[in-house]
């Protein structure tokens, strides 16, 4: 058992899905990024007030998840062994994802706004960052830190000016707190045409860089996707994932060794859980 799993706390002991090892025709056709089994997973069951969870950060200090649900403002701590620390940071909105960079974490709105928390004496100090297109026109649901850049990244789940055709991104500078206007894009009919669709609705819902060959890998809980590209959104790869072990991916994180973390929402069946899948060096 490997080291992760016995550091994320869990109300179950961690097991292999039994899902992940089915067999069928549909699941035969089932591939996976170099290095990882996207078929076996390590499940972590999660608490009923976590089944709505929206978005996950690694912390390599004491190898811990730091996690956000949807709606309610808080920011949990996961550990094997220990009880759930929680810190309340908002009276409610639509909180989508979290990074974690520098003892400091970003919280991403749907609207763009981005909260900044900081800890003094265990106790919460909020920054709030509004998104300067926050006209109701644009929805958001990624945030992740790229290191060549040195700047968070917002890409778009729908926005008006996309068109259907291309995800925008935007960046925030963490250091002057001042957004940036598009960085890149993603060519949706890239991914359409890899899935051997004419046109696809992708609407990702996390994304996250593997530090093990610094590409982004952005997930799609509508669409069952993952989708690789290079930091500047230029599209690798697509990988389709199987809904019995994804039932809601919500959020994604990577550990330093290559570990890949996945959150799926409760979706009405069971409970939220979150899954780890080993990188393994061939």
């Amino acid at each position: 058992m490997n080291g992760f799993l016995k550091s994320v706390i869990c109300r179950s002991i961690p097991v292999l899905l039994a899902a992940g090892c089915n067999s069928s025709t549909a699941k035969e056709k089932l591939t996976s990024p170099n290095g990882y089994n996207l078929r076996t997973a390590y499940e972590t069951k999660l608490p009923l007030e976590l089944d709505e969870i929206s978005g996950v950060a690694f912390y390599a200090g004491d190898s811990s998840v730091f996690a956000i649900n949807d709606e309610k403002g808080w920011l949990y701590k996961l550990k094997k062994g220990q009880p759930i620390k929680r810190w309340k940071f908002s009276g409610g909105a639509d909180f989508e994802d979290v990074v974690l960079l520098d003892s400091l974490f970003y919280v991403l709105q749907s609207n763009g706004n981005i909260l900044r928390l900081s800890f003094a004496q265990n106790k919460v100090g909020v920054q709030q960052y509004q998104f300067p297109q926050g006209d109701g026109k644009n929805e958001f649901e990624i945030l992740y830190y790229d290191s060549k850049r040195d700047k968070l990244i917002l890409m778009c789940k729908d926005c008006e000016s996309d068109n259907k055709k291309t995800l925008t991104t935007f960046s925030f500078d963490p250091h002057s707190g001042v957004y940036s206007d598009s960085s890149y894009v993603v060519d949706i009919k890239q991914v359409a045409n890899a899935v051997g669709e004419d046109k696809i609705k992708f609407k990702p819902s996390a994304a996250s860089i593997n530090p093990k060959d610094g590409l982004l890998y952005i997930i799609s809980a509508i669409n069952k996707l993952i989708v690789v590209t290079d930091n500047d959104g230029k599209f690798k790869n697509v990988y389709r994932i199987d809904e019995s072990i994804f039932k809601q991916p919500e959020g994604i994180t990577f550990t330093p060794a290559g570990g890949m973390i996945i959150s799926n929402e409760a979706a009405n069946v069971g409970v939220a859980d979150i899954l780890y899948f080993p990188f393994n060096k061939k």
